[in-house]
């Protein structure tokens, strides 16, 4: 067991013979209970303030345990919002992908469709063109006949007129 301050104090020596001064021996004894006082205290002081810090180093060790965890936590939940990220703008390029080819199919087909009414209004317009043709030439035809030349020099017979308005 290890000495107190007070150990040290009450500790007697027994007398011999021509033995040390007592005062001097008091003296130092009494110089070594102080200093072994302040031994004990400073030992004291220093155990309590390495306990705080193992308390402090725990409370740290559990706080980074913890900040690891959520770290891992967030990594992990970063993963899936990306992995999740991933597999939905497929699913978007694939259906962008689909109303794409629609909307590609419908303008082919709509442009066929336009394409073969063109044609149809071209041959519709051949033909009216024709025929158009054909009924101007018919009138101009009508027209140089010499039926015109007749119908000029067509004169009246007024006298016969007169006299079938008599009659009535």
């Amino acid at each position: 067991m290890a000495l107190s301050p007070l150990d040290i104090h009450n500790k007697e020596f027994s007398r011999g013979f021509r033995g040390y001064d007592e005062d001097e021996v008091n003296e130092f004894l009494e110089q070594i209970m102080k200093d072994y006082e302040n031994v004990l205290e400073e030992n004291k002081t220093l155990k309590n303030s390495l306990k705080e810090t193992k308390e402090k180093i725990s409370h740290f060790n559990t706080i980074e345990e913890t900040l690891q965890k959520s770290i891992l936590i967030a990594q992990e939940a970063a993963e899936d919002v990306r992995r999740n990220s991933v597999q939905e703008s497929k699913l978007i390029v694939k259906e962008a992908e689909k109303n794409a080819d629609r909307i590609v199919n419908e303008a082919l087909s709509r442009a066929r469709k336009i394409a073969m009414e063109i044609e149809d209004l071209k041959k519709q317009s051949k033909v009216f063109r024709n025929r158009f043709r054909m009924l101007v030439e018919a009138q101009l035809d009508m027209i140089k006949t010499d039926d015109w030349e007749k119908l000029l020099e067509y004169e009246p017979d007024t006298e016969h007129l007169e006299s079938a308005a008599d009659v009535e």
